[in-house]
């Protein structure tokens, strides 16, 4: 078997009055805290101490709503909120930079405006039909080689190895479901759902068509694909990070009634630098989550 590169590890680390539920994400240069509990003071310093000593030039938490004031006591700075996150309960991304350059948005304003004009369609919450000689249908092991190589045709770089058939079944082990498009037994569209359990939500991500098969509606057809999967898997929050530049991929989770919620400064690296990613929540069962709406 292929040797999985080592773009990132999980690890829960345990100091006497916090625990830590890390991703030490390399390839994007970022230390993720995607759980915790204890005290905020410990919290932010053993962060800081980990993110030195790997070179990490960001650190970003996702805080409990009771704690995200006292992140900003501490010099972080708040990019988005996730609706929803931890089984109804809002999660705050809580953000703190240790390099200038990893701090500053070179394209804010154009992001915007291409926010704006996102903002302005009409929503499409109907279902399209398929092309002709298309079939959509859920993923399996078996396409693990088609879905590297389509993440190939499409990503200069991406954050997670998508290109390695190795990487793509790891995580089809461990939950993540895929679905694609086949036109006559090409894979020409595929998106993913990355499920917290625990927690009740499911990141819509590692969304691709082959160019030549862009502007069909395949990805809003995926996603609502998804969508239906998660609901009968009882997962009531969604999410997905979008590239602050891409006006298709935010117009489509836009018309399909995501919400937008913030966007992450440089956050990965995605096609050839790191890009700002905005942030867009869906809550699936509005009678579970009855505060938070559609």
């Amino acid at each position: 078997m292929p040797e999985i590169p080592a773009y990132y590890e999980n690890e829960v680390e345990n100091g006497s009055d916090y625990r830590l539920h890390l991703c030490l994400d390399y390839f994007n240069k970022r230390l993720r805290v995607d759980d915790y509990q204890g005290n905020v003071d410990s919290i932010c310093r053993r962060a800081t101490e980990i993110a030195t000593d790997r070179s990490f030039t960001k650190i970003f938490v996702k805080s409990r709503e009771e704690d995200w004031f006292w992140f900003i006591s501490k010099g972080y700075m708040l990019e988005g909120v996730y609706k929803g996150y931890f089984n109804g309960c809002d999660a705050y991304c809580m953000s703190f930079y240790l390099d200038l350059n990893r701090r500053t948005s070179d394209y804010w304003i154009e992001e915007d405006q291409i926010l704006g004009q996102v903002l302005e369609l009409p929503p499409k919450p109907a279902r399209s039909p398929l092309p002709d000689h298309c079939i959509l249908r859920s993923a399996s092991a078996g396409d693990a080689e088609r879905l590297a190589s389509l993440y190939g045709q499409v990503f200069e770089t991406y954050p997670t190895p998508m290109t390695n058939p190795a990487y793509i079944r790891k995580v089809m082990r461990e939950g993540t479901v895929f679905y694609v498009v086949e036109d006559r037994h090409t894979l020409i569209s595929a998106a993913s759902a990355e499920i917290n359990a625990t927690y009740r939500n499911a990141e819509i991500t590692d969304c691709a068509t082959l160019p030549a098969n862009r502007g069909q509606g395949l990805m809003r057809l995926l996603i609502q694909a998804l969508e239906d999967d998660l609901q009968e898997r009882s997962i009531h929050s969604v999410y997905s990070l979008s590239r602050g530049l891409s006006f298709g991929m935010n117009a489509s989770l836009f018309q399909l009634g995501y919400r937008y919620y913030g966007r992450l400064t440089k956050s990965c690296d995605i096609y050839d630098k790191f890009e700002d990613m905005n942030l867009w929540v869906k809550i699936l069962s509005p009678s579970v989550f009855p505060s938070h709406g559609g």
